[in-house]
């Protein structure tokens, strides 16, 4: 048990009606998990708002009710605070629940639209090869050390997150790299967290169906710079047009990335391979197992890190030549038939146009390119037909089919997509609801040294429909396929 007025600590408070000097069992924002003595933090969602379930909490045992405006009555015994923003006060409540664990450790956050997880999830690579113990906090997975659970979202609530900093301090983390959504700043998640360092990857078309413009997106991205205390680093990907917005009125210690420009940190690339990238950085060369133009720059994002947080530079090169490719990114496998079949998450127009961009350039072009690609349901609506061209204009064929429908109807969203084939580009194209089908017939389409690429889907390892989430793991799938196809 902890005393409520302990947990209330740079919370900006308007009113309180009862007694702040009780003990609290813990916090919760979903009514649903209120138990005996919790604190219930109502929060304004998108799809419901908590204030409308204060009085369940009530019943369900809470002792005190965190909300921006107070219910037209008060029950006997239980304390209300009114706060002018209830996620931010949330933030900083389980900051202090959890003893305000993120200045215990290193904690360095990476945002931007793409390459936020591969460079989260390889700088923990690189640091544990290094010989520390590390903490990940991404989309793909959360880990404490060698300790993994499962990530339901990019960047967790506040609560999810301290708990698991909380967890790292017990096992004796020094650093751990967290994912930065701009969900999770808007949000106000990333609240009361002491980060020594921030990176910026990229800003490309994403999330409009969250945020109403580009340019709000924009700035919510550059509002975790602009909070970044003196202390920390801010490193950012200078090639990029948003990139010198980041940094405008960040007080951190401004660094820089490019493979074009002039900047702190500079590659070049050597050599663009399927089996990866020969890079020079500082003047020394360095074999990596990434491919492409896109992950030049996360590994220079890695390696600015790297040295930003104290790593000799020569070291840190060698474990770069180490690091594996993270799942879902980029993942490849070929068959006895020499069928090259590529999963990779690129779900956004900008991370599409690279992915492909990246294989036209490494392959001979006397083979064909065959895109599976989707849109997922319920999210922004203007990418579809973006996405669609992109694929057409850069492969020979192209499926269009299912993603995440999720309640979204998958002929509507495919119908979308289709607008964007122009004229030239019909005939390249096949409409093929059903994922696991459409990645068959690309399959059954492909000949000896074709390339397969099954964009959208990455490292998830299901399909949602109509609310309802099954097994489906493109990686597999196609291998299955192949086998079956081929024998």
């Amino acid at each position: 048990m902890i005393i409520l007025k302990d947990i209330l600590y740079k919370v900006a408070i308007e009113s309180i009606k009862g007694s702040t000097d009780v003990a609290v069992g813990k916090i919760e924002f979903d009514s649903r998990k209120v138990e005996k003595n919790d604190v219930f933090v109502a929060i304004r969602g998108s799809v419901s708002d908590g204030h409308d379930y204060i009085q369940k909490a009530i019943e369900l045992g809470a002792i005190a009710i965190v909300c921006d405006t107070f219910p037209d009555t008060f029950e006997k015994g239980i304390t209300y605070i009114q706060v002018k923003d209830t996620n931010k006060a949330l933030a900083f409540m389980a900051a202090n629940f959890f003893g305000d664990p993120s200045k215990d450790l290193k904690l360095v956050g990476i945002t931007g639209t793409n390459g936020k997880t591969t460079i989260a999830s390889l700088l923990y690579q690189l640091f544990k090869k290094a010989g520390f113990k590390v903490g990940l906090l991404s989309t793909v997975k959360i880990l404490v050390d060698d300790t993994e659970y499962k990530a339901t979202h990019t960047t967790p609530d506040s609560i999810t997150i301290n708990h698991y900093l909380r967890e790292m301090i017990a096992a004796g983390v020094e650093y751990c790299f967290m994912e930065v959504s701009s969900h999770g700043i808007h949000q106000k998640r990333t609240e009361g967290l002491h980060f020594v360092g921030g990176v910026f990857t990229n800003l490309s078309h994403d999330h409009l169906d969250y945020h109403p413009t580009f340019a709000e997106y924009r700035d919510v991205k550059k509002s975790f710079f602009d909070n970044l205390p003196k202390t920390a680093f801010a490193l950012s990907n200078i090639d990029d047009k948003n990139g010198a917005v980041m940094m405008q009125n960040t007080v951190a210690i401004k660094r820089t990335y490019a493979l074009k420009s002039y900047a702190d940190y500079r590659a070049q690339i050597l050599e663009n391979q399927l089996s990866g990238l020969l890079l020079k950085i500082d003047g020394n060369e360095v074999w990596v197992k990434l491919i492409g133009t896109f992950n030049a720059y996360n590994v220079l994002a890695i390696y600015g890190t790297a040295i930003e947080l104290g790593l000799d530079g020569l070291e840190t090169l060698r474990l770069l030549s180490e690091l594996e490719s993270v799942s879902g990114r980029f993942q490849y496998i070929v068959s006895t038939t020499n069928i090259t079949a590529i999963v990779d998450y690129a779900h956004t127009p900008d991370a599409l146009e690279n992915v492909l961009k990246t294989i036209n350039d490494i392959r001979t072009k006397n083979e064909q390119l065959i895109t599976v690609v989707g849109c997922g349901g319920n999210r922004d609506k203007t990418k579809r037909p973006i996405m669609a061209s992109i694929a057409t204009e850069l492969s020979d064929k192209v499926v269009l089919t299912s993603d995440n429908p999720r309640n979204e109807d998958p002929d509507v969203i495919i119908a979308e997509m289709e607008k964007g084939v122009a004229a030239q580009n019909y005939k390249k194209v096949l409409t093929i609801t059903d994922r696991k089908q459409a990645i068959k017939t690309a399959c059954q389409l492909a000949q000896p040294n074709d390339i397969v690429i099954i964009a959208g889907k990455g490292h998830e390892t299901y399909q949602e429909i109509k609310g309802v989430r099954s097994d489906f793991d493109d990686m597999k799938i196609v291998k299955e396929i192949l086998e079956q196809l081929h024998k």
